[in-house]
């Protein structure tokens, strides 16, 4: 090899570690930027029912990479959860470097039934969602339906399947008006009722439940500390019939 060749030579490998180098640098003040400036100081959660901001903060920010705003983006991005019951995906939005927002998106849950000693939620459609040995607070314990098993992910074996829309109905309903019913129960010929603590609320058959339901927010708070039942089955537009029964 020529003296020409070799100065060449050593002349691309100094200009190709040079290049290595910058890139080098670049990459390296690059991470230590968005390390610095992209770490996270603020955390909003939304649309959490049940879990606390705190419980889905612990879930989804688990280690030290967890902390860079960029790194939870692309890590929760379009992610479905597993293993976390009530819980159907989740994302994380950037708001700031240093903001987040984690977007909770929960399984619709219509209601749940006591079956051995566990407790089963359904979604609108009867289909079984969730098991847990934890009641609930947000919905409604259902009695009254008759089944004989249960199958995760498939629906509840009932007789009558309309049951489920009339669930969703009233718990919808109740919900719309902030009125925390105990538990709702389905006699044998599918006539509602709803508890609330000591008060019983007869409301019949699913006909003119959303008029029953508007009266109801007005007349419960006149019935606190008291027991007895709320005969409103008979209730619509016309008659106006309420009626209730104290029972000491």
């Amino acid at each position: 090899m020529s003296f020409g060749e070799l100065f060449f030579l050593h002349k691309s490998l100094f200009i190709i570690g040079a290049i290595l180098l910058i890139l080098f640098i670049g990459i390296m003040s690059a991470l230590a930027y968005v390390s610095h400036n992209y770490s996270i100081t603020n955390v909003y959660v939304d649309g959490n029912i049940h879990y606390t901001d705190e419980e889905i903060m612990n879930m989804v920010m688990t280690d030290k990479l967890d902390k860079n705003s960029l790194y939870l983006s692309m890590k929760y991005r379009n992610k479905e959860i597993t293993g976390i019951p009530f819980i159907e995906k989740m994302d994380v939005e950037i708001m700031a470097p240093d903001t987040v927002r984690i977007n909770v998106y929960e399984k619709a849950i219509a209601g749940y039934v006591k079956y051995l000693d566990r407790y089963i939620y359904f979604d609108r459609d009867g289909i079984v969602v969730e098991t847990s040995t934890e009641p609930s607070d947000d919905v409604p314990l259902v009695l009254g339906l008759n089944f004989e098993y249960i199958v995760l992910h498939e629906k509840l074996p009932v007789e009558n399947e309309n049951v489920f829309s009339e669930i969703l109905d009233i718990t919808q309903l109740l919900r719309k008006y902030d009125l925390n019913a105990d538990k709702i129960f389905f006699d044998s010929d599918y006539h509602l009722y709803v508890y609330f603590e000591n008060v019983e609320v007869s409301l019949g058959t699913n006909d003119n439940i959303d008029e029953k339901v508007i009266q109801l927010q007005y007349i419960l708070p006149n019935l606190q500390g008291k027991t007895g039942i709320l005969e409103m089955s008979e209730y619509d537009a016309n008659t106006q019939n309420i009626t209730f029964e104290e029972k000491n």
